[in-house]
């Protein structure tokens, strides 16, 4: 619990620090975190982060997730036709290496580096919204995860009896889960009463309930995949923790969602 806590802080305070500094800082942390992430997923998945194809994906994740916008210049692919381009790459190399690499390995690598490049893609532009108050969006949605993954567990240590999922999270309760919605929603509100010109509270309450409900399912999407791989933890980068997946399970479903729904000025 002590090494937790102290990972817990200094990563807390380095990633929330460069985060307030913004600059080419934050987009450098956010890119390698995704090449981390995606190392994690091609370690887990194909069991060969290293191999060929794998720097297939490499080169797609850190395409996705480099910071453009820092020297004034556009994607010179938009990412949707970047990610079909990986995906060919990929389709590609089975037949150049009659099978070799086969259709099952290409689809785990496109799968990972779609799910990790596209996920710290939205987290890094959040910071950088036309609006220019990216840092505050970026709180706002890091605060209602964390409140509610903070709200389920004790919640659900308080009152849970129900089970929410127990073939893929045995310990997660159907009354952790409300908690951890309500609490994210309220920590939504506080964002619109602080700042009402910038998000109304219904839009504020529409944040936090999809911050919540879609966070919650990314943990368990990641529960998911690392039961069938009989693993705890998806890396050792971060003692106590885990890897960067698993810290970021959340925050790799939520921020391409709350895009996807015109919550967040794009």
């Amino acid at each position: 619990m002590k090494q937790r806590i102290i990972t817990g802080v200094v990563a807390g305070v380095l990633f929330l620090g460069l985060c307030v500094v913004g600059g080419i800082w934050y987009p450098a942390l956010i890119m390698l975190m995704a090449l981390v992430g995606y190392y994690e997923f091609a370690k887990m998945s194909t069991g060969a982060p290293f191999r060929a194809e794998a720097w297939i994906g490499y080169a797609g994740v850190a395409y996705l997730t480099f910071p453009w916008h820092i020297w004034n210049l556009e994607f010179p692919i938009p990412p949707m036709h970047a990610a079909w381009l990986l995906l060919l790459l990929l389709l590609t190399a089975t037949v150049l290496t009659k099978n070799e690499i086969n259709i099952k390995q290409a689809s785990l690598l496109f799968l990972g580096a779609a799910y990790v490049g596209l996920g710290f893609y939205y987290i890094s532009i959040s910071r950088e919204t036309p609006d220019g108050q990216g840092l505050f969006w970026t709180f706002l949605l890091l605060l209602s995860i964390w409140g509610s993954d903070a709200g389920a567990y004790f919640t659900g240590k308080a009152f849970g009896k129900n089970k929410l999922w127990p073939a893929i999270s045995p310990n997660k309760t159907i009354e952790g889960a409300v908690g951890g919605i309500l609490i994210a929603v309220l920590i939504a509100l506080g964002f619109s009463f602080a700042a009402p010109e910038l998000v109304n509270p219904l839009q504020a309450m529409l944040i936090g309930f999809a911050a919540s409900v879609v966070g919650q399912m990314g943990d368990l999407i990641q529960s998911a995949y690392k039961r069938i791989y009989g693993i705890k933890d998806s890396g050792s980068i971060l003692p106590g923790h885990g890897g960067i997946l698993d810290r970021c399970d959340s925050w790799l479903a939520v921020f391409p969602f709350v895009h996807i729904l015109f919550l967040l000025p794009y």
